[in-house]
């Protein structure tokens, strides 16, 4: 079970002993965020820039998870302006030191729990078809939030400009309601 503490407006997500700080992401986050998107050896790698850009740019869709101060996990997410009630996460990523814990959910709910609240009612994001990790965390999202997951192929294999890259599925998950409690 996860426990949630709310402090200043700031969340803090308390799991196997570990408190977990999770905010909005300040322009001083994005060389860190970086190091974590490179170090997971998974996500497409951006340049350091975008991050940076990112994380002034985005904060208000995006959180942060810091353990003693420094920069552990983050959710990077937008508002799709042709349909504002959908939010598109672009990435997430947690440090190896913390995986294992619970945490990329909980910064995925923490997010959403904000984004619901200013008029969000789906999260999408896209998935290649190997990435079993990616599958469970937003298939385990949509039952936590009693939301439904549609799936359909955004972008074909083979509109990718490097041969071998995989289709990017879409994953829209909702409507999603407003909840007071990310622990709920």
């Amino acid at each position: 079970m996860r426990r949630w503490r709310a402090e200043n407006s700031l969340l803090r997500f308390l799991s196997m002993s570990v408190t977990h700080l999770i905010e909005s992401p300040t322009k001083a986050d994005g060389a860190e965020l970086w190091r974590i998107a490179r170090d997971s050896a998974k996500l497409d790698l951006n340049s350091p820039y975008a991050y940076m850009l990112w994380c002034r740019d985005f904060a208000e869709t995006s959180v942060v998870a810091r353990e003693d101060g420094r920069a552990v996990g983050f959710v990077i997410a937008y508002r799709r302006p042709g349909e504002p009630e959908a939010a598109l996460v672009w990435q997430v990523a947690v440090d190896a030191s913390q995986r294992g814990k619970g945490l990329a959910g909980a910064l995925l709910d923490a997010l959403y729990t904000r984004l619901t609240a200013q008029g969000v009612r789906y999260l999408e994001t896209t998935i290649t078809p190997d990435n079993e990790a990616s599958i469970r965390l937003f298939t385990s999202f949509a039952k936590r939030w009693n939301a439904t997951v549609e799936t359909s192929v955004l972008f074909g294999g083979d509109e990718f400009p490097e041969a071998g890259h995989l289709a990017e599925e879409l994953y829209r998950i909702g409507p999603l309601s407003v909840r007071k409690d990310p622990g709920e």
